[in-house]
């Protein structure tokens, strides 16, 4: 073999080897861990019960119906995180921790973060729509998953449930019950996760 050829084959096998580690590297093309170590350790109070998985989980791709009567799937909200929360109107910690979770909307919702809510099992819209106005919530979606398809395709037992969705609308935390999502605590872990740089 010519000594040019050597040369060529040994930048072809570095080149190789460079994709195949910036691959590895990047969760969103191997499905593989999730680097939030730095964040998990942050957690404090309420927020020690929202739990970083060690790798990242598929959402639901099953339908669930819109405030606007359209149907909607959380694919629907890739390319922002997203604060996904599970809630009925029957529940009384969900009356509890919303209008915290409406706070949050209201300092960190915009292009790159959304707290969506989804009403899940039996929830009449006025009924829904009394809850919120009752607790002072007025910019949060009443969102419904009256059949509960993507509760259970998402493994949610017991209500509330929080998931928190990246980007790319793989789930890479979820709390289970209610927390104090007004606290600095929950803010701050929000904006390492999200990037932001946001005031408290």
């Amino acid at each position: 073999m010519s000594k040019s050829a050597l040369v060529y084959m040994g930048v072809a096998l570095c080149a190789i080897a460079a994709v195949a580690f910036v691959a590895l590297r990047n969760p969103a093309t191997t499905g593989g861990a999730v680097d939030m170590s730095a964040v998990a350790a942050m957690r404090e109070g309420d927020m020690k019960k929202l739990n970083f998985h060690p790798e990242l989980r598929k959402v639901s791709e099953k339908t669930f119906d819109a405030e606007n009567g359209t149907k909607m799937t959380l694919a629907d909200y890739e390319g922002q995180y997203v604060l996904l929360n599970f809630w009925a109107t029957w529940c009384a910690p969900c009356r509890k921790e919303m209008p915290m979770l409406s706070d949050l909307q209201a300092e960190f919702g915009g292009d790159d973060f959304q707290v969506v809510t989804l009403a899940t099992g039996r929830n009449a819209p006025p009924a829904m729509k009394k809850f919120f106005d009752e607790i002072g919530v007025d910019n949060l979606p009443l969102h419904r998953d009256p059949q509960s398809a993507v509760a259970r395709d998402m493994a949610v037992l017991g209500l509330p449930v929080t998931a928190l969705i990246d980007k790319n609308g793989s789930e890479i935390a979820r709390l289970t019950g209610d927390a104090d999502w007004s606290s600095d605590n929950a803010k701050a872990i929000l904006r390492n996760v999200i990037g932001t740089t946001q005031d408290q």
